[in-house]
C-alpha cells in the first residue's frame, strides 16, 4: 500500500512530471485552497444534482455535509459533477443511460486525482451505475443514497410514488375517477425530495448496496428530509478519508458472499424486478454470479418479511422505523454471511441490529410469520424464454400463476398505443398480452412491460390478467407480468415468433414460459420473419446499440465486463 498521493496523483502529461505537478498546484491555489489543504489527502465528491431529478433535489445539502466529514478528518473535499439520471426526464428511457453514467464514474474517478471518493444518488439507475464505475475505477469508495420520499395525504388516505400512481391511473382509466380527481392525486403523490417511498427499484438498490458493505450502516432507508440523512453524509466523508488510507476499493472487499447475501435481502423484501439486472451487471464487473440459476434456487428457501407496497401495505418511511436493513439482517440471521468486509473496515455483522431494539413486526415480519412464503421473484425458462425471464409472483395474482392461455400480440409501442384502448381490439380477460421489440437493443428496454390493461376490460371491472414482454416494468408496480424475455426478439428471440392465438403456458410452479406451437410452424415463421433494424449509428445510442448485452448479462456493454477488462492497466 502506497497511500494517499493527494494533488500529486495521476498527473497530467506535459513530458516533465515536475512541472505538471508545479503547474497543477498553481490552478488549485487559484480557488483560494491553502497550502496546508493542499498538501492533505483528496476526497472527490461525486454529485448528481439536477434541476431534471427531483430525487436528486437534496444533493447539495448532501456534498456540503459530505465535505464537512471530509474536512474534520483532515483531508481536502473536492466536489465534481456526474450525469444525472432522472427516472421520468428522459427519453426513451434511463436504462439507456445507466451504462453511460457508470463510464462517465469509471472515467472521471480515474482520470481526477482522488484517493477515495463519495458517491452520492439514488434515482433508479443511479445506484447502480455509480457502484459499477466504482468497481472497474479501483478507487476506494463510499456510496451515499439520496434517500426515499415521505408520504402524503389525499382524501384521509395516505399516498406514495409510486405504487399509488399506477393504482389511480388505472382507475382513471376505466372511468371510476374523473379528471378532477386525477388532477387532485396528481399534486399529492410525490410532495418531498427524495426517491419513490416504496419498494421499488431506487430503494431496493439502495438496500442492496448496504447490505453489499458498499454504504454505512442503517443509511439506506433514512428518509432524505430527516435530519439523519445529512448525518449520514458527514459520517460517510469521514469514512472514505480512513478509506483513503487503508486502500480498501470495492474490487477488494466485494466477494461472491457479498453477491449471494444481496440476492437473499432482494427476495426477502420483495424487491424490484429490475434489481435483478442491476445485479447482474455489478457482479459482472467482478466475473461474479448474480444468476437466474441461483435466484431460483433460493427463491423457494428466502420468505418475503417486508410489508410494503407494491407487494404489502407500507411505505419505505415505515421500513426505516422498523429497523431497515440492520432488522432484516437479524431477521435473516441463519442465511446471510456476516464475515464479509464492509466500507467501515469492519465486517457485516456490525451492521447487523437487535431485533429487540425497534423492529415492528408488522413492517418487518419474523420468519415464521411471512408475507409470503417464498421469495418475491422468480426466472421462469423454456420454449418462449431460453435465456430466461422473470416474474415478481410477491406482487402478482396467484390465480393466474399456472395458466395456459392465447396470445394477443403487439408488434412494439406505437402498435400498443395505438390499438389497447381500440375498442374493437379481439382481447378477453383470460388472454395473455404479448408485447415485443421492447427489449435492449430494439428500444432500450423502457419499463413498458407494465402493459396497461385494454380499455374496455378495465371499464368492465379487470385489474390484473398476464402480460409478458422483452421489456422492464417499473418496481413500484403491480401485476402478473413476465419481463425481460430472454433472447429478445429484436435479437432473434422466440418472441418475435408468436402470434396472436397462439397457445402460451406459464407455470410458476414448474418455473416454466413456453410457447405450445410446432417446430414445423415456427420453422416456417422464420424464414418469413423480417428484422427490425436495431443499429442507431450516432453518438451514445450508436456505441450503446452496437455493445449492449442481454438482460440476464445485466445489459452492460460488453466490453466493460470483467473477462474484457485488462486489469493490470486498471490498477495502475
Amino acid at each position: 500500500m502506497t497511500g494517499p498521493k493527494g494533488l500529486a496523483g495521476g498527473l497530467s502529461n506535459y513530458g516533465d512530471p515536475a512541472f505538471s505537478a508545479y503547474l497543477r498546484r498553481s490552478f488549485a491555489r487559484s480557488m483560494g485552497y491553502s497550502s496546508d489543504l493542499l498538501k492533505r489527502p483528496v476526497i472527490g465528491i461525486a454529485s448528481t444534482a439536477s434541476d431534471f431529478n427531483n430525487c436528486h433535489r437534496g444533493v447539495p445539502r448532501l456534498v456540503e455535509a459530505v465535505k464537512r466529514g471530509v474536512l474534520s478528518a483532515g483531508a481536502l473535499p473536492l466536489e465534481f459533477p456526474l450525469p444525472s439520471l432522472g427516472e421520468v426526464f428522459l427519453s426513451p428511457t434511463s436504462m439507456v443511460y445507466r451504462n453511460l453514467l457508470a463510464m462517465a464514474a469509471e472515467e472521471m474517478i480515474r482520470a481526477q486525482p482522488m484517493d477515495a471518493v463519495v458517491l452520492i444518488g439514488g434515482c433508479d439507475k443511479t445506484l447502480p451505475a455509480l457502484a459499477m464505475g466504482a468497481i472497474s475505477a479501483g478507487r476506494p469508495a463510499v456510496i451515499l443514497a439520496t434517500g426515499p420520499m415521505m408520504t402524503s395525504r389525499f382524501a384521509g388516505e395516505r399516498l406514495g410514488a409510486c405504487t399509488d400512481c399506477r393504482r389511480f391511473w388505472a382507475q382513471y382509466r376505466a372511468g371510476t375517477i374523473d379528471d378532477a380527481t386525477i388532477d387532485a392525486i396528481e399534486g399529492s403523490l410525490a410532495t418531498t425530495e427524495g426517491t419513490c417511498s416504496v419498494m421499488g427499484t431506487a430503494s431496493s438498490m439502495a438496500i442492496l448496496c448496504e447490505t453489499m458493505g458498499l454504504m454505512l450502516p442503517g443509511t439506506a432507508a433514512i428518509p432524505a428530509v430527516h435530519a439523519d440523512r445529512l448525518r449520514a453524509a458527514e459520517a460517510s466523508g469521514r469514512v472514505a478519508v480512513n478509506l483513503a488510507q487503508t486502500g480498501l476499493t470495492p474490487e477488494k472487499l466485494l466477494s461472491q458472499a457479498s453477491f449471494d447475501n444481496a440476492m437473499k435481502m432482494l427476495l426477502a423484501i420483495g424487491g424490484s424486478t429490475n434489481a435483478v439486472i442491476h445485479m447482474a451487471a455489478i457482479a459482472g464487473r467482478l466475473g461474479l454470479d448474480f444468476s437466474l440459476d441461483k435466484l431460483n434456487a433460493l427463491s423457494d428457501v428466502i420468505p418475503v418479511l417486508v410489508d410494503l407496497k407494491p407487494t404489502g401495505e407500507g411505505y419505505m418511511e415505515d421500513f426505516f422505523a422498523a429497523g431497515g436493513v440492520g432488522a432484516m439482517l437479524s431477521r435473516l440471521a441463519d442465511h446471510i454471511d456476516f464475515d464479509v468486509p464492509t466500507v467501515t473496515g469492519g465486517t457485516l455483522a456490525a451492521y447487523r441490529q437487535d431485533t429487540g431494539v425497534c423492529v415492528e413486526d408488522r413492517v418487518i415480519r419474523p420468519l415464521d410469520n411471512p408475507v409470503r412464503e417464498t421469495g418475491g421473484l422468480v426466472a421462469l425458462f423454456g420454449s418462449l424464454a431460453p435465456n430466461g425471464a422473470i416474474f415478481k409472483r410477491a406482487a402478482a395474482t396467484p390465480a393466474l400463476f399456472e395458466t395456459t392461455a392465447r396470445a394477443v400480440v403487439f408488434d412494439g409501442l406505437e402498435d400498443l398505443t395505438r390499438r389497447i384502448d381500440d375498442p374493437n381490439l379481439d382481447v378477453a380477460a383470460s388472454d395473455i398480452l404479448v408485447l415485443r421489440n421492447i427489449g435492449p437493443l430494439a428500444a432500450g428496454m423502457p419499463e413498458a412491460g407494465y402493459i396497461p390493461i385494454p380499455a374496455k376490460l378495465a371499464r368492465a371491472g379487470v385489474t390484473d390478467m398476464l402480460r409478458m414482454s422483452d421489456g422492464r416494468m417499473s418496481g413500484t408496480a403491480f401485476g402478473s407480468i413476465v419481463l425481460h424475455i430472454s433472447p429478445e426478439s429484436a435479437a432473434g428471440g422466440p418472441l418475435a415468433l408468436v402470434e396472436t392465438g397462439d397457445q402460451i403456458r406459464v407455470s410458476v410452479a414448474q418455473r416454466r414460459l413456453d410457447l405450445l406451437v410446432s417446430e414445423q410452424d415456427l420453422e416456417a415463421r422464420k424464414r418469413r420473419l423480417q428484422r427490425i433494424d436495431t443499429e442507431r449509428k450516432r453518438g451514445w445510442i450508436g456505441l450503446y446499440g452496437r455493445h449492449v448485452m442481454q438482460a440476464p448479462d445485466g445489459c452492460d456493454l460488453d466490453f466493460l465486463v470483467a473477462d474484457s477488462i485488462d486489469t493490470e492497466e486498471q490498477k495502475r
